[in-house]
C-alpha cells in the first residue's frame, strides 16, 4: 500500500515523487515527446523532464492550455526547452499529422512517453470509428509510436543512447473483458461496459509493450520498450464519468499526487541503464511495471498472452493500413 511507503527493488516506494526518482540525473541532450501533458500526470512528467534538461514536446489537444503550461514551467525553470504540438489521439488523421510535422523538423526522439488517455466516458466512436477508449488509449498511441519509431531507431543509432519508449497502462486492465481483447465486438455499444472496455484498453497497452519489445530485440535495436501502472492518483483522468468523480473526490486524501504518480514513467523514462534495476527491465521483454516499480502481471495467462500480442498487432495493422504511409480509411467494425 502506498502510504507506508514500502521501498521496491529500485529503492524507490510508491510515495517517491518525480523529483525524488530523477535526482541528479541530468538529461541534457535528450528529446522527449509527453502525450497528454497538461492533465494529470502529464504535467508533471513534462516539468520534470525539463528540470532535469530535456527537451520536452508536450503532444496535447489544447493548445492554448498547453501553451499556458509552457509559460508556467518557464517561470520556474527559465533554461526550460519546451515545444507545443497539436495531437488528438482518438483521430488517426491528426496522428498522422502530428507524427508527420514532428519528422519534418528533424529533432531526434529519445524518449517517447504514451501518457494520455481517457477513463469510463459513455459509448461513443472516434471519428475513425472506432469506440472511443480503443482508439485513443490504444490505437491513436499504436500509430504514434510506429510512425516515429525510425526516428527513434535514427537517434539511438546517431546518439549512442538507449531510446525509451513508455506505454502508461493501468491495473484496471484487471477488469477487462473475460475474452480480453474483444477483436470482433470493440464496437458493439449493446454489450459496452464504459469499465470494462477501459480494461480492454489498457490491457491492449502491455499487449502493445511486449509485442514491440519482442520485435526491438529480435531487430537488435537499442530501444526498450515498457508499460506501467502508476498508481491510484489524485487526477481528472475519470472526468468523464460523474461516478468516478465523485469517489475520486471522496477518497483524494488517500491517492497519490500527480507528482508521485508521475515518478515510475520518468524512473521508466530517465534511470541510467548502467544502473542495476534498468537494467534487468531493459532485458525483460515488454515488463510491465507497477507503482512501487515491480512486476505489473497482465490478468491473462503467458500462453493467451502469447496469442494476443500478435493477433493485436496484425488487428492494429489491418484497421490502420501501412502505419507509415498509407491513408487511414474510415473504420466500420
Amino acid at each position: 500500500m502506498w502510504i507506508f511507503g514500502w521501498k521496491g527493488p529500485s529503492g524507490f516506494s510508491a510515495r517517491s515523487t518525480a523529483e525524488e526518482v530523477t535526482e541528479g540525473i541530468d538529461a541534457t541532450g535528450l528529446t522527449a515527446i509527453v502525450t497528454g501533458a497538461t492533465s494529470g500526470i502529464g504535467v508533471d512528467t513534462t516539468r520534470v523532464l525539463a528540470l532535469r534538461g530535456a527537451h520536452v514536446v508536450m503532444a496535447v489537444r489544447n493548445v492554448e492550455a498547453g501553451k499556458k503550461l509552457k509559460e508556467s514551467i518557464l517561470n520556474e525553470i527559465p533554461s526550460a526547452k519546451i515545444d507545443v504540438m497539436q495531437l488528438e489521439l482518438s483521430s488517426m488523421a491528426s496522428v498522422r499529422k502530428f507524427a508527420s510535422e514532428y519528422i519534418a523538423s528533424c529533432l531526434p526522439l529519445n524518449i517517447l512517453i504514451n501518457n494520455a488517455g481517457i477513463m469510463a466516458p459513455p459509448f461513443s466512436l472516434s471519428p475513425d470509428g472506432i469506440e472511443l477508449q480503443f482508439a485513443t488509449n490504444h490505437v491513436g498511441h499504436f500509430l504514434l509510436t510506429h510512425l516515429l519509431l525510425d526516428t527513434m531507431k535514427k537517434t539511438a543509432s546517431e546518439s549512442n543512447r538507449e531510446g525509451r519508449i513508455v506505454i502508461v497502462s493501468s491495473d484496471g486492465h484487471k477488469f477487462a473483458y473475460n475474452e480480453g481483447i474483444r477483436f470482433d465486438k470493440i464496437n458493439n455499444e449493446a454489450e459496452y461496459n464504459c469499465y470494462r472496455a477501459y480494461g480492454q484498453s489498457k490491457a491492449a497497452n502491455i499487449l502493445h509493450a511486449k509485442e514491440l519489445a519482442r520485435r526491438l530485440k529480435e531487430e537488435g535495436v537499442n530501444i526498450t520498450a515498457n508499460s506501467l501502472h502508476p498508481g491510484e492518483i489524485a487526477t481528472n483522468l475519470g472526468r468523464n464519468n460523474g461516478l468516478l468523480n465523485a469517489i475520486s473526490s471522496g477518497i483524494k486524501y488517500l491517492l497519490k499526487t500527480s507528482s508521485q504518480g508521475a515518478a515510475t514513467q520518468l524512473y521508466m523514462a530517465l534511470i541510467p541503464n548502467d544502473r542495476t534495476w534498468i537494467r534487468v527491465l531493459s532485458i525483460i521483454e515488454g515488463l510491465g511495471i507497477k507503482n512501487r516499480i515491480r512486476d505489473l502481471r497482465l490478468g491473462l495467462g503467458e500462453e493467451e498472452q502469447n496469442k494476443n500480442r500478435p493477433k493485436l498487432w496484425i488487428w492494429d495493422e489491418e484497421k490502420l493500413g501501412d502505419t507509415g504511409s498509407l491513408e487511414f480509411g474510415r473504420i466500420i467494425l
